[in-house]
């Protein structure tokens, strides 16, 4: 288990789609535990393979930090609803903007013994679930933001 570097905006690796996995590695386990201990390491709440500069349809979220979610080529099967909120991103550091996106969202994906299931979510959970399903479709939040990107720092205060 690593810690792995985050790629950030300007990285053409994040704008491009990733590929689905098929098979269930050594190395995908391996991945999978690091973008763990990556997420965890730099206090996210959401991260995408591309954003350590893997082209593969895998994404880990926990918006709790007792809740780790693994998603292996998830895809949007509802939405509904809408909210809109301030969004960061590690590839993005230091800044955030505000963006508008589905208040419900409910996902397919596959688990490390590529069994399928269904995630739901609501408000935090649905925007982490949307903005890192983006990344694997070579997305960043920054496309969405309404108005400009601000400091985090400025938001806080």
């Amino acid at each position: 288990m690593a810690i792995r570097k985050i790629r950030e905006m300007g990285d053409p690796v994040l704008n491009k789609v990733c590929k689905e996995v098929k098979d269930i590695t050594p190395r995908v386990l391996e991945l999978i535990d690091d973008m763990f201990d990556t997420l965890y390491e730099e206090n996210g709440v959401g991260l995408a393979a591309p954003q350590v500069g893997i082209l593969k349809r895998i994404a880990v979220i926990d918006t709790t930090g007792e809740d780790p979610i693994l998603l292996i080529n998830p895809k949007v099967i509802e939405t509904s609803g809408e909210q809109t909120g301030y969004e960061g991103c590690l590839s993005v550091p230091g800044k955030t903007g505000q963006v508008t996106r589905a208040n419900y969202v409910k996902v397919l994906a596959y688990d490390e013994n590529l069994e399928p299931f269904e995630v739901e979510g609501t408000e935090l959970l649905a925007r982490a679930l949307l903005h890192e399903i983006d990344h694997l479709d070579g997305h960043i939040y920054v496309e969405k933001v309404e108005g400009p990107l601000q400091d985090v720092e400025e938001v806080e205060d």
